[in-house]
This record gives C-alpha cells, sequence and structure tokens, in this order.
C-alpha cells in the first residue's frame, strides 16, 4: 500500500503537452512565451558564469530582490525570489490553507491553482469567466465567506486574457477582510510586461494582497524558473520560512540581472507583440467573423469552426498552437503572439483553414 495521502493518489498530474517542441522546426505560439531568444547580453552573461568555474558553488543571490523591488517599484522588505511563479503560487496554498478549506479559484484558468488547492485537500468554488461579461466580480464577492482561505484573481487570465479592473480587485480585497473573513487574494501578475496593470502599490494598504510575477512570459527564461512574490512584509517573511535558501538556480539570477540591465530589448518585444502583431491578428478574426475573446495580453482565444482541423492544419506548417475548451467544452484554439511575421505566417494558414 502506498505510503502518499489518499487524496493525493486520486489527484492527477499537470502535464502540458510540451513534447516535440522545436524551436528550429516549428514556430511556438502554444505556450504564450516569447517566441524570440533573448538578448545576447543574457546569453553573454550566462556563458559567462558557467565558464566562471562557479557551478559547483551553491546559490549566492547577492542584491537581486533589491533590483527587482526597484523594478517593481516596491520596498525590498516587500518582494521575494521563487523558483518560477508556480513555486510562489504553491507557497501561498502551502502557508495559508488546510485541509477543508475552501478556494475560490474562477475558470477556466491556469491548471497549476487547482493543483494547488488540491494538494492542500481544499475545497474549490470555481465561478466562470464568460466572454460577455469577463471577470465573475459578482459571484466571487458572494463566494467570499468565513471559510474561505484564498481567492485567486489571475490578472489577465489564461486562456482568455480578460483583465479584472483595478477597482474590482479591490473590491476583492475588502470583501476578503471583513465581516469574519480573513482570506489571501492571490493576484497573479505573470503577464504584467504586456498589460501594466498591477496592485503592487496597495499591499501596505492589503496585508491580505499577494501578488506572483514571472520572468517566465515577456523576459524569455522559462527554461530557467524564476519568479517573485510582492506582498506587505510580514508576509514576505514567513513565506520565507516555507521557500528553501537554495530554490532559485543560480543561471536563473545571473540571467535575470543581465536583462534587467538591458530593459530595452524587452520593451521592444512588448511593442512588437502588442502595437504589431496582436492588431493584426484581431483585423484578420474579425475580417474572418471569427469568434474570439477579447484580450489584454499576448495570447488570443479564438473559436474557428471546425477547431480540430484548424489546429492540424496549423501543425503541418510548423506552428503549434494550444487548444482549450471553454465551461460548456467548446474547444477553441489560444494563440500566442508573436513578432509580426510569425503572426502573418500563421494568419495565412488561417486564412486557408478556416476557408475549407
Amino acid at each position: 500500500m502506498s505510503v502518499i495521502k489518499a487524496h493525493i493518489r486520486a489527484m492527477s498530474a499537470y502535464k502540458p503537452p510540451l513534447d516535440g517542441r522545436n524551436p528550429d522546426t516549428n514556430v511556438l505560439l502554444d505556450f504564450n512565451e516569447r517566441t524570440l531568444p533573448v538578448s545576447e547580453k543574457v546569453q553573454r552573461a550566462l556563458i559567462d558564469y558557467i565558464q566562471s568555474g562557479r557551478l559547483q558553488m551553491y546559490p549566492a543571490y547577492g542584491n537581486i530582490v533589491e533590483l527587482i523591488a526597484n523594478y517593481a517599484g516596491v520596498g525590498v522588505d516587500q518582494l521575494m525570489i521563487t523558483n518560477g511563479s508556480d513555486q510562489g503560487i504553491e507557497l501561498v496554498f502551502r502557508s495559508v490553507c488546510g485541509a477543508g478549506d475552501k478556494v475560490v479559484i474562477p475558470g477556466p484558468s491556469f491548471a497549476m491553482y487547482s493543483q494547488c488547492a488540491k494538494i492542500e485537500n481544499c475545497s474549490i468554488v470555481s465561478p466562470q469567466y464568460t466572454r460577455e461579461h469577463g471577470f465573475p466580480l459578482q459571484e466571487v464577492l458572494d463566494a467570499i465567506e468565513p471559510d474561505v482561505k484564498v481567492v485567486v484573481v489571475s490578472n489577465p487570465n489564461n486562456p482568455c486574457g480578460t483583465l479584472l479592473a483595478r477597482d474590482g480587485v479591490e473590491a476583492i480585497l475588502k470583501a476578503a477582510s471583513t465581516h469574519g473573513n480573513n482570506a489571501a487574494v492571490l493576484v497573479d501578475e505573470c503577464y504584467f510586461e504586456y498589460t501594466q496593470a498591477t496592485v503592487a502599490d496597495l499591499v501596505a494598504a492589503y496585508p491580505n494582497l499577494i501578488i506572483t510575477r514571472t520572468f517566465s512570459k515577456t523576459w524569455g527564461i522559462p527554461s530557467l524558473r524564476f519568479g517573485y512574490i510582492i506582498s506587505c512584509a510580514e508576509n514576505i517573511n514567513a513565506l520565507l520560512n516555507v521557500r528553501g535558501p537554495y530554490d532559485i538556480n543560480q543561471l536563473a539570477v545571473v540571467a535575470v540581472r543581465a536583462a534587467l540591465e538591458n530593459f530595452s530589448d524587452v520593451s521592444s518585444y512588448i511593442d512588437e507583440v502588442m502595437l504589431r502583431s496582436k492588431p493584426v491578428l484581431e483585423a484578420f478574426l474579425d475580417e474572418q467573423g471569427i469568434e474570439y475573446w477579447p484580450s489584454s495580453t499576448n495570447y488570443i482565444w479564438t473559436f474557428p469552426v471546425g477547431p480540430e482541423a484548424v489546429e492540424l492544419a496549423l501543425r503541418a506548417a510548423g506552428i503549434l498552437v494550444r487548444p482549450k475548451a471553454d465551461a460548456d467544452g467548446r474547444l477553441g484554439l489560444r494563440i500566442t503572439l508573436g513578432t509580426l511575421e510569425q503572426t502573418k505566417k500563421a494568419i495565412e494558414v488561417l486564412r486557408v483553414a478556416t476557408a475549407s
């Protein structure tokens, strides 16, 4: 008999379809990644570190927290680094929840929220996003009862790209800390660079606010696993008790330091995606009458007729997108926005595939 807890044995592992992805032969529009390699300066920094004879040493992070805190506009005591934002999410659930607690996770959304909640044996309440109304704000507010321990706001949400306005986030923060409630509000800002929407300035005013961010998306280093948490100093000090002292890869720190020193590379990529590529894809979808969810970030959830055949046509052309079903089981295709050239290539295939 297994020694593992019964509720964990009963779970299913989160297994994203990563096999067979090759940037040399495919245009990778399936995982919301940066679609170009990182800058030469980031690559050079990694090579220099590898050749410095220090790989045999435990990580030493230096002033990386201070550098990121300056970038994020928060105090050094309001930020901690994590092994990707996934670890940040996990730390929140591990540190806040116990077996039988309720959590509110609007759906459909990023699978790791539910995965972490299930590991802690929590009960999940899942109000649903809709294309017409976006974030289910009133349903979330109604669900915040005294036994709720975490409320998740994925901002913007994956897969639909929906952004909850600042006043909506504040309404949740207030509801989660009044009338007998004391719930953490986890605001996932992993696409912050694309939206520029944040509530990081509110962490001092709302002790129940915890923000997660990542260097996996815009910054282009998901393989190195680097993220960070923003919250009040008291929460950060407590979460540091749970995170291990060596959890963050030294190479990730080297890459992030170089990336922060060369932000122009990141900002030019953001402009390419949001100001050039995205309007072209949206115009094509409107022209063809293909339904899609309005998006605030670097991907668009589309619903062409015959999505399976369209996905196969894109795959045959070397373009990978991500099939994602909505709450009713209707299959759509989430398309990551890359460069204008990459988007135009995808449109060429979509034009033929959706016309047949």
